[in-house]
Order: structure tokens, then sequence, then C-alpha cells
């Protein structure tokens, strides 16, 4: 068994003369016996002060080594220039160590206690698998600690995977401290796992899925610690901050903390910010509605007053050239429907895309555009499509904000009108006008 390695250091102990700790008569019987003390009361007496010196020597060794040692020894650790080996004191790594030195004693010692020196060791046994699990529990939990300080972590977190590890030693030693409790071979016990296969799927069916799809998740690069993510379905729209084994962790921008099955992600379709992100930008993509009875052709009148627009000046000029050209040699002026003619919204829309193009704070590196959508019962839709040179959420909106305040405002100055449903502004007026 596991445990053999105790034997090698029960037999380098006994030149100490432990073994005679096993004798049916020990050396606390025969002090006992000099005081003719009855027999029976002897020998319950003998065990009761073996038991305390036993006691006694694991509470003595465990206090000499948590607070001299470990504490001498974990300063240092602060006080050196790494980093990293203070999750062994963070974690209490050095503790878990020296809980099991108690059961190696006891272990040692157990032939002392004759009769139930098998209960004992089996007791024992079982003491320092537990503590040995909690130290290599303690130990994953470290080397995730010392993991997620690495760049790296944000693309691979391995959290799930240490969840696993923690699943399968934690089966492992399950089995292990049944074999020993009931004497038999853990082998022997392993190999009756198959038959339960189907019970523990069912039982870690959950943790299965959850554990194959944090395997696409990160092979495939689809979600770090610290990405933007929507997922309707579930209500999140903030930060991913944790990834484990079942469960994907999202801190929702109202700070709420919504969570998400990890297979949930891999099953269903998610929003993920992170290409905005590194990008650098955010875009704009939003649509103005335009009263089609106020769309016209543009009038001379007209034409004169768009050449005071700055941003208007060359191009009317230039397309009142164009335009004058064409008709004249197609003689198309004997009707407006001949001929071509600039309009009220085609001008709206290149005094816009110049108005963008004059932005200092849009990125003009990529596409920007000012197009038209198909129009509905709302009206003409007039699209603004651009990328701002910030992601930072408030000074994007103040951007859209300002863009769209002046397109708002300076629509009349065109002969515009943004389409809007009726208020109780427009019915009052329409009532004042009939009486």
């Amino acid at each position: 068994m596991l445990f053999e390695s105790f034997e090698i250091i029960k037999l380098l102990l006994e030149s100490y003369e432990i073994e005679r700790f096993g004798e049916k008569v020990t050396y606390i019987n025969k002090m006992l016996k000099e005081y003719d003390i009855n027999k029976d009361i002897r020998n319950y007496l003998a065990f009761t002060i073996l038991v305390i010196a036993v006691i006694l020597t694991c509470v003595i060794i465990n206090f000499i080594l948590k607070h001299i040692f470990i504490r001498i020894i974990s300063k240092l650790i602060l006080r050196d220039r790494f980093q990293w080996d203070d999750v062994l004191v963070n974690r209490k790594i050095l503790h878990r160590i020296a809980n099991i030195v108690p059961g190696i004693i006891i272990y040692i010692y157990a032939p002392a206690f004759e009769k139930v020196e098998i209960i004992v060791q089996r007791i024992a046994s079982v003491y320092i698998m537990l503590m040995l699990y909690f130290l290599v529990n303690s130990a994953l939990d470290a080397v995730n600690d010392v993991y997620i300080t690495h760049p790296i972590s944000k693309v691979r977190p391995m959290k799930g995977i240490l969840q696993v590890i923690k699943i399968v030693l934690f089966a492992v030693i399950s089995i292990i401290l049944l074999g020993t409790m009931m004497n038999r071979d853990p082998l022997l016990l392993l190999s009756g796992i198959g038959a339960l296969a189907a019970v523990f799927s069912f039982v870690f069916k959950d943790s299965i899925l959850g554990f194959m799809a944090g395997i696409q998740l990160t092979s495939n690069d689809m979600l770090r610690i610290g990405d933007w993510i929507e997922m309707t379905k579930y209500g999140a729209d903030g930060d991913v901050v944790d990834i484990t084994l079942n469960t994907i962790k999202v801190q929702n921008f109202d700070k709420t903390i919504v969570t998400i099955p990890a297979y949930a992600l891999v099953s269903d379709s998610f929003r993920n910010w992170r290409g905005m992100l590194e990008f650098g930008g955010r875009r704009i993509k939003r649509s103005i509605y335009i009263d089609v009875n106020s769309i016209t052709f543009c009038t001379p009148e007209m034409m004169e007053k768009y050449k005071k627009i700055n941003y208007l000046k060359d191009y009317i000029t230039e397309k009142q050239k164009e335009l004058e050209y064409y008709n004249l040699v197609n003689k198309k002026e004997d009707s407006l429907a001949n001929g071509k003619h600039l309009t009220n919204v085609g001008t709206f829309r290149v005094y816009i895309q110049y108005f963008l193009n004059d932005n200092p704070y849009l990125s003009h590196d990529n596409a920007q555009m000012v197009r038209q959508l198909p129009p509905a019962e709302n009206g003409l839709p007039l699209e603004i499509y651009a990328f701002t040179k910030t992601i930072d959420w408030s000074e994007y909106e103040i951007i859209q904000a300002d863009i769209f305040d002046h397109i708002f405002s300076v629509a009349g100055e065109f002969g515009i009108r943004i389409f809007q449903n009726p208020t109780g502004y427009d019915m009052r007026n329409q009532l004042r006008e009939k009486d």
C-alpha cells in the first residue's frame, strides 16, 4: 500500500528501541508494577499514559513546527525579492505539511498499542491521507494564484483544469481511504468503478459538460477573463470575472453578478466585445428618420444659401457646373423630371459626410459613411456609420451625442423635417389652427 514508506522510517527508528513499546510488558508497565498496582488496572493505566504521551508528543512537535520553524521560514519568504513564494504563506502550505507530522508519529508508534495496533494504523493512515488531500488542494490553489499573475492567464485560464484535478484527486483518495478502512486493496475497488460509470456520469454531468466546454472555450480563444460579453438569454452584459469548471461569472455594468453555465457559451450564441477593445475604437451606427414629405429638389435660392456653408461651398459650385453642363447638352430643361438636379436630402447627406470627416474624435482610417436605408413607416432612414478613436464608454456616448445634436439642429437649414410620431403638442397646434 501507499503507507509502506512509513515502514522504512519505522525501521530506522528501531535503533532507538521504539519496538520495546510493542512488548506485552512495556517499560511503563514495569514501573507501575513496582508500586504493587493491580494487573488489570496497571494495563489500563499504562495504556492511558502511553496515549497521553503520544498525544503530547504530537502536540509539542506540531507547536514547535508551526510557531517556531514555520514562523521563521514565513518571515524569510515574505522578505525576499520573489513574489511567487508568498503564496506558500498565504495558502498556508507549510502549515498543511506540519499537520501531516502528527499522523506519521501516531502511525510509527502504533505497535505500542498492541491489540489495537491495526486500528491505530488505519486511523493514522486516514488522517495522513486527508491531510495530504488538503495539502495538494492548497498547492493547486497556490499554483493558480501564481499563474493568474501572468498575462497568459487571461487567454488560457487554468482554474477549470485544476478543479478537474481536484475532483480526480478526491475520488482517488476516497477510494484509498475506503480500502484502508475495509482492509482491502484499493485496486480491487478501482476495478468496480466501471459498473458505477453511468451513475458518475449522471451525478457529474454538469462537471463533465463544463470541462469539455472549458477546453473548447480556451483552446479556441473564445473567452478570457476581462472580456466584455453580452448574452441576453441569461441577462449578462458585462465583464467576465471568473472562469470555473462549471460556471462563468459575469459582472454586469450595474455591478450585479450573473452566473452562466460553461457549456451554455458553447451551445448558445454570445457576443464578445474583445475585438472592439483590441481595435481601440467603438462603432457608431445610428439612423435619423427623415419625413419624406420634406424631400424636394433644390431651388436656386437654396443653392445660394448652401454656398454660404463652409463644408458645401466647393461642393455646390462644382455640382452646379456639372449639372448645368449636363442639362444644357442633353436639353433637359423643359421639366425638372427630365434633368439632373440636387435634392435637399442629398445635399444634407453630403454635409453630414463632410462634418464627420472634420470631426477630430472619429477614426478616419476605417469605414465612415452616411447612407440611406430602405424607407419604412417612420420615414427615410439616414444612417451614420463611423468609428471613434476611444473605447471609453462615457467618451463614446459624448462624441455620439454631439454628432447627433448637431445633425438634428442643422436639419432645418436644408428644409428637412425629422420624422416624429404626433405628440400632444402637435394635436393642440392643429386644434388651434382649426379654431
